[in-house]
C-alpha cells in the first residue's frame, strides 16, 4: 500500500493485555462487542481507513504484512502491533492467513427515520428482515454498495452487519453503506411510508415480475431470510415482487436474488435520469 508505518509496537507474548481485544476473536464476536468490531485484510482496513463514521483504535499486523501498510492513511497515535505469524495465530485462536486485524469503533449510529429523512429527492433503499446468515448480511451490503443503494436498513432480528465475517464478505461495504437498525417493535413500513419511499417485498410468489418494474422516485426493497422468507403480515402492506425463473427451483439465496434486484432497480433509475 506504500508508506512507512510510525513506532510498530512488537509483540512476543500472545498473553500481552496490550492486544487483549484481539484475543480469541471467534468466541468473542459470537457475544458481541457493542460498538467495537474487529475488520480483517488489508482491503477491508483501507476501506475502513477512508470512512468517517467510524474510527480506527489499534491494528495487530504479523511481521510479514507491515511493509505492504500505507503508513500514511494510519493517524500517528494509532497503536500499530506487529507479531510472529505464530504468535498472531495464537493471539486470534486460529490462523490469521490475511496477517491484518484492525479494532474499530463506530462513531455514530443513526434512527431509521433520521436516516431516511436524511435521503433527498431519488433514492434507493434496501431493508434486511430477519438476515440471520453473516454471509448473507455481508453480501447484502456489498451488493447495495454496488449497486448504488443509499442507505440499508435492519430490523431488530437481523444479524450485525459488524461481525468479522459480514465484513469480510461485504469486503468492507459495511463501512460504506449507511444504515440503521431498527429498534424491536418499530414499525419499519410505517417509517418508509413517512418519508415518502413506496415499497416492494421480494417473494418467489410475487405478484409481479421484477423486470416489469418501473421504482419510484424514493424506493425501498424488502428482503427477507432464506426459507420462510417474508412474513404474510409485512407481504400484505405492499406490492410484491418475483424474479422470474425457469425450471422447478423458485427462490434464490438472499445475497444473490438482492444483487439482481438492486440492479434492475439502479439500471431503471439511471434510466429515467
Amino acid at each position: 500500500m506504500g508508506g512507512e508505518v510510525p513506532a510498530p509496537i512488537p509483540i512476543a507474548d500472545p498473553d500481552d493485555p496490550r492486544i487483549a481485544a484481539y484475543s480469541h476473536i471467534r468466541e468473542r464476536d459470537l457475544v458481541g462487542r457493542g460498538e467495537r468490531f474487529i475488520a480483517e485484510g488489508e482491503v477491508v482496513l483501507a476501506v475502513l481507513l477512508r470512512q468517517r463514521r467510524f474510527t480506527v483504535e489499534s491494528l495487530l499486523v504479523s511481521d510479514k504484512r507491515l511493509a505492504a501498510l500505507d503508513g500514511a492513511a494510519l493517524a500517528p497515535d494509532i497503536p500499530v502491533y506487529v507479531a510472529s505469524q505464530p504468535v498472531m495465530d495464537r493471539i486470534a485462536g486460529f490462523h490469521i492467513h490475511r496477517g491484518v486485524l484492525a479494532v474499530g469503533r463506530r462513531v455514530s449510529s443513526p434512527r431509521v427515520r433520521e436516516l431516511l429523512a436524511g435521503l433527498h429527492g431519488q433514492a434507493l433503499v434496501a431493508v434486511a428482515i430477519g438476515i440471520a446468515n453473516h454471509d448473507n448480511m455481508g453480501g447484502l451490503f456489498r451488493n447495495a454498495a454496488a449497486f448504488g443503494a443509499d442507505a440499508l436498513i435492519l430490523d431488530a432480528t437481523s444479524c450485525d452487519p459488524l461481525y468479522r465475517k459480514a465484513i469480510r464478505v461485504s469486503v468492507g461495504a459495511t463501512f460504506i453503506v449507511p444504515y440503521a437498525r431498527a429498534d424491536a417493535g418499530e414499525d419499519i413500513l410505517s417509517l418508509l411510508a413517512d418519508t415518502g419511499f413506496a415499497a416492494l417485498a421480494l417473494s418467489p410468489s410475487g405478484q409481479r415480475a421484477l423486470h416489469d418494474i418501473t421504482p419510484a422516485e424514493r424506493t425501498a426493497v424488502i428482503f427477507g431470510t432464506e426459507g420462510p422468507g417474508l412474513p404474510a403480515d409485512i407481504m400484505a402492506r405492499m406490492e410484491t415482487v418475483r424474479i422470474a425463473m425457469q425450471g422447478t427451483l423458485d427462490s434464490l439465496n438472499v445475497a444473490t436474488a438482492s444483487g439482481i434486484v438492486l440492479h434492475h432497480l439502479a439500471t431503471a433509475r439511471r434510466a429515467m435520469d
